[in-house]
Formats: C-alpha cells, sequence, structure tokens
C-alpha cells in the first residue's frame, strides 16, 4: 500500500540533498517531499539556497549528493527568475512553445510509422519492439486533445490581458512584466503536476498577480514558490520551507503563520534548555542525582538547536534626518500631458519597463489617458494627456496601474528628466530624493558599502550604520568592505536606496523600491516611510508594502489617471465590484 501511495499523492521526493562548492556547503542532507496540492512557500535570506534548490528540483542543476525523484510521467513546469523567453518568436509562436514537446512526439510517431511500411521483417524481436512502442506513444499522445490547441493558446493570452493585435507581434517589443505573462501563459497551458517559480511577482502588476493567485489557488496542481512578495506568499501557500545555514524547518503553515509558530517553538527550547542546565548546574555535585544529571548532559549534547541565520532587526528603526520644511504643495499639475512622435518597434528608452499597478478614482480628477502602444505602429502616441492632480505636503500616494501605462514617465515629468504638455509646477523649497532602478549606476564604483553609507549618514544614526548595512542584507566585515564596483544589481540597488534614505529631503519619489528587498529589509523600510513626515510617490506592485502606508491612490490604465482617497485594498475592492458592474454591462 505504501507505494501506491506515493504514486498517487507524492509528486516529488527530496533524499539526502546536499550542495557544495568552492569548498563551502550551501545545504546538506536535505529531504522532503512534495505532494499532490502542495502550496509550498521557498523561504530563507538571498544567499541561503532557495533558487539553487529549486533549479535542482527542475532538473537544470544537479546536487553534489542526494536524489531527487519522481513518477515517470509527472509533469515539472519551471519559471525562473530570469526571463528566457526568445526573441526571434512572435507573441503566438512563443506561447505555443507549450506544445513544442507534443508536436516532437507526432512527429517521433509518424518517423516510426514510416519505418514500419518500409521494414520487411515481420517476425524479428526488433519490429514487434518497434510496434509496442509506437503503439504506448500513439496512445499517450491520442488521449491529449491537440485539435484545440491554438483556441487555448488565445485563451490563455486573452486571459492575461493581451489583445489579439498583439498575438503577431515580435516578444521584443514587450516590457518585462508582459513577457512575464507570456511564460506564465506557457506554463498555464502545459497543466503541470508541479509548478516552481522564482520570484514570479517582480516584474507583474497588481492585476496580473492578483490573476497568477486565483489561477495558482483555484487551478494549479503542486506549487513552490520562492518570493519576498508576503501578501502574495500568504495568500497562496499551505506550507512553509525555511532554507537556513544549510537546514531546512518544514510547516504546514503560511508564512506569517509559520514566523509565530517558529518564534513560540525557539523560545520554548530556550526554555527547556536553560532549566536543563539550571538541573544540571544544581545537582552536579549530589551522587543520588548523577544518573539524571548525566542523562539531561547527553540530552543537550543531541538536542537539534532551532537556528535561523539572520540578525535580530526587530527593534532597528530607520530615521529619516530632519529636512527644511516645504511649501504646502509639493506638486501641482495642470493638463499635463505626455505624447511620443509614434509607435515603436521596440520600448522607447523613456516609456517604463516593468512597472506594477496602482489606484483608481471615481473623482471629476478621471483624467485621460491613452493606453501605451506595445508594437509597430503609425501616428503619435500619447502616453496621457490632461492630468490634473495636486499632492499636498505630508501626503503618502501610490501610482498604480498596468504594465506600460505611463507611472515611471509622470515620475520623470515631476523629474524634469522629459518634456511633457501643461503645468507641473513643484512647490516652495522642495528638495527631492529619487529612486528608480537605474539610481545604483550612479553610486560611486571606487567606494566601499561602508563609505558610501558613512559619507552620508548624520548624527545618532551614524553609531547604527552597520545595523542598518546588516538590515539591508550587507552584514558581515566582508559585505560591508566590498567596493561598489563588485557589486551585483540587486547589491547596488539596495545600497542606493539606502543611501537616497539617509539624505535630507522633503519629497520622496521611490519607483519600484522594494523589488531586490527581502521581507525583513521591507519591514523596516516601510515602518521608515510611515514615520517619515515629509511627501511620498511611491510606485510599486507590492500591496503588501502599500498597505498601512499611502492613503491615496493615483490609478493609470485606459488613457486616464484617476484619483482615489483611499488605501491600496480599499482601492483593490472598489476595482472588484467595478469589474462585476463592467461584466454585467456586457
Amino acid at each position: 500500500m505504501g507505494r501506491v501511495f506515493f504514486f498517487i499523492y507524492c509528486m516529488i521526493s527530496v533524499d539526502g540533498l546536499a550542495v557544495e562548492f568552492g569548498g563551502t556547503t550551501l545545504f546538506s542532507d536535505i529531504s522532503f517531499q512534495i505532494n499532490e496540492k502542495d502550496r509550498i512557500a521557498l523561504m530563507g535570506k538571498n544567499g541561503a539556497g532557495k533558487s539553487t534548490l529549486l533549479k535542482i528540483l527542475a532538473g537544470v542543476r544537479q546536487p553534489t549528493r542526494g536524489k531527487v525523484s519522481a513518477p515517470k510521467d509527472c509533469v515539472i513546469a519551471y519559471l525562473p527568475q530570469h526571463l528566457m523567453t526568445e526573441d526571434g518568436r512572435t507573441v503566438f509562436e512563443e506561447t505555443s512553445q507549450a506544445f513544442a514537446h507534443l508536436h516532437a512526439m507526432e512527429a517521433e510517431i509518424e518517423a516510426m510509422n514510416k519505418e514500419l511500411a518500409e521494414r520487411t521483417d515481420y517476425e524479428s524481436d526488433s519490429y514487434m519492439e518497434l510496434i509496442e512502442k509506437v503503439s504506448t506513444l500513439s496512445e499517450k499522445f491520442y488521449a491529449i486533445d491537440l485539435t484545440h490547441f491554438e483556441e487555448d493558446v488565445e485563451k490563455a493570452l486573452l486571459g492575461l490581458g493581451f489583445e489579439r493585435s498583439d498575438f503577431d507581434k515580435p516578444t521584443s517589443s514587450f516590457s518585462g512584466g508582459w513577457r512575464m505573462r507570456i511564460e506564465l501563459a506557457k506554463l498555464l497551458l502545459q497543466n503541470p503536476d508541479v509548478l516552481l517559480l522564482d520570484e514570479p511577482t517582480n516584474h507583474l502588476d497588481i492585476e496580473s498577480i492578483q490573476w497568477l493567485e486565483e489561477f495558482l489557488i483555484n487551478s494549479a496542481k503542486a506549487v513552490i514558490v520562492i518570493s519576498h512578495d508576503r501578501k502574495f506568499v500568504d495568500s497562496i501557500t499551505t506550507r512553509t520551507i525555511e532554507v537556513t545555514m544549510g537546514r531546512i524547518y518544514d510547516y504546514k503553515a503560511t508564512y506569517s503563520h509559520y514566523l509565530e509558530l517558529r518564534k513560540e517553538r525557539r523560545e520554548q527550547q530556550q526554555k527547556m534548555i536553560q532549566e536543563t542546565k539550571d538541573f544540571i548546574e544544581r545537582f552536579k555535585g549530589t551522587y543520588s542525582k548523577t544518573l539524571q544529571v548525566q542523562s539531561r548532559v547527553k540530552m543537550l549534547e543531541k538536542l537539534e538547536i532551532i537556528e535561523v541565520d539572520e540578525d535580530d532587526t526587530s527593534r532597528l528603526r530607520l530615521k529619516f534626518p530632519p529636512s527644511p520644511r516645504s511649501g504646502n504643495y509639493p506638486v501641482i499639475m495642470e493638463g499635463v500631458g505626455k505624447t511620443y512622435a509614434q509607435n515603436l518597434t521596440g520600448p522607447h528608452p523613456d516609456l517604463p519597463q516593468g512597472e506594477g499597478v496602482d489606484c483608481l478614482t471615481t473623482d471629476e480628477q478621471y483624467t485621460s489617458l491613452p493606453s501605451l502602444g506595445r508594437g509597430k505602429g503609425e501616428g503619435p502616441h500619447v502616453v496621457f494627456q490632461n492630468v490634473n492632480l495636486t499632492i499636498e505636503r505630508g501626503d503618502k500616494v501610490a501610482f498604480v496601474g498596468r504594465n506600460g501605462e505611463g507611472k515611471s514617465t509622470l515620475v520623470k515629468c515631476i523629474m524634469n528628466e522629459i518634456e511633457h504638455d501643461g503645468t507641473l509646477t513643484l512647490g516652495h523649497n522642495v528638495q527631492i530624493g529619487y529612486f528608480a532602478q537605474n539610481q545604483a549606476s550612479l553610486l560611486d564604483e571606487n567606494l566601499t558599502v561602508f563609505q558610501t553609507i558613512d559619507d552620508v549618514a548624520k548624527g545618532d544614526i551614524r553609531n547604527k550604520i552597520r545595523d542598518l548595512l546588516g538590515a539591508f542584507m550587507f552584514g558581515g566585515p566582508e559585505e560591508s568592505m566590498k567596493k561598489v564596483k563588485v557589486l551585483s544589481g540587486g547589491e547596488r540597488t539596495r545600497l542606493a536606496l539606502l543611501k537616497l534614505l539617509l539624505e535630507p529631503v522633503n519629497l520622496l519619489i521611490l519607483d519600484e523600491p522594494t523589488n531586490h528587498l527581502d521581507i525583513k529589509t521591507k519591514d523596516i523600510l516601510k515602518q521608515a516611510l510611515i514615520d517619515f513626515d515629509g511627501t511620498l510617490i511611491v510606485v510599486s506592485h507590492d500591496r503588501d508594502f502599500l498597505d498601512g502606508l499611502v492613503t491615496k491612490v493615483y490609478e493609470f490604465g485606459n488613457q486616464r489617471v484617476r484619483e482615489h482617497l483611499c488605501g491600496i485594498y480599499e482601492f483593490l475592492e472598489t476595482k472588484k465590484m467595478e469589474s462585476l458592474r463592467e461584466l454585467e454591462k456586457k
């Protein structure tokens, strides 16, 4: 019965897995099972080995020791953190690659049938083996209905927000968020038994993330996901596996619940250890208690200590330096618009790529904003027009909307980086701090990480520089002494963000600040922004990050910008109701 149970319910079995490289052990002797309908969050600090473990499960990397077992017909689909979309195909052609293995199977069957027709050794063993092979493969192939595969591709793409006019456009003309949707469509069409997703929300807007959540909850089989998006992880997962210090801890709980359980377990263990040590110390010279003392000593030696590879930053608060008071209205826009001469074959250098979705209103400030073209086209291309908005001192607002609707473009208008129509006025004494993904390229490459922060830190915060660096994943002397020029793109981004937060400004503009931050670092950043007494504009797709931070939302979409005087979840609830009403109208 045990073996039957395994093949029905166990999708993947991991036994004694170890990974070593360069004399370093990433993890050792890891064992666990992935069962049907499991939705697992694979958690741990950056560098703990999460992505490596996912690659091993996907079969694209081999472990040093141990093995991964799966049923022969188990279909595993893997979405890596970095896209592999081919640039030489159209959207429809690339999505149809989901069926490439089936077309290869069909070609193999045709080749074998042709060989059978040409051969005359009807009584030979090899001929009978060929008949058996083609029969088995044909039975498997014809059990799959490929007659409507084009219709299935069309449904998947339309469901993910593509227009039919997009189908014949090259994938290279789409932003990172749209290319991610193409990959997701391919995975959906494969109907895999196990779905492996590495940071799937990094390039998705809020609407896409919500669609992905619903798909994973309602349609997916087994799922393992790596994500720093706490809301996404908590919404979709029912089990958490944390990779830390070369080991794993496996709980049948959401990530937030897991953190509570782990804390309770550590506290209980530490209490038990202390009580045991007190007993040993008290009775170590008492003859009548010798056996009990020895038993407790052995128990402590064998005890598996619950270890967590992270510094305690729960009490660390990042405080902004005092900055001059700005005027009452830091940003005023009247009839602001942005138009390009024509659509381009590829993305325009000024157009936002890989943005997130945000906020919409039912106000008279529902201003017009023609949608971004995503491929070849003729004539002028209007990104947005007639935008009228006023941001007051102390406001904390979110720019949200589907990828490519102009959020980053409007930010660049505020920064005076690109020309625009209409009037855009910055208030008295406004001092802007601006963060975007390309800010990392402006760092001095010859400074160390520590020097970069030490140069801008003022006052009491100077005593906590190393704590701050640790919170932003630069803990330890080796990391803080690295020169900027040897840092990865993600590391530079984190350093640029921390540097900005320590500079005195009164208008802070952050464009996708959380993409390279882990959950703990995002919590520290969010609390700092809540405490910030200046004005904040944030472009983000991270709902958990925006929740409790912003009180006003500007939604970009359908060639318009709408203002919503509410938080992010109130906005999302409103959007859902509006969608239902629109459905009824149709």
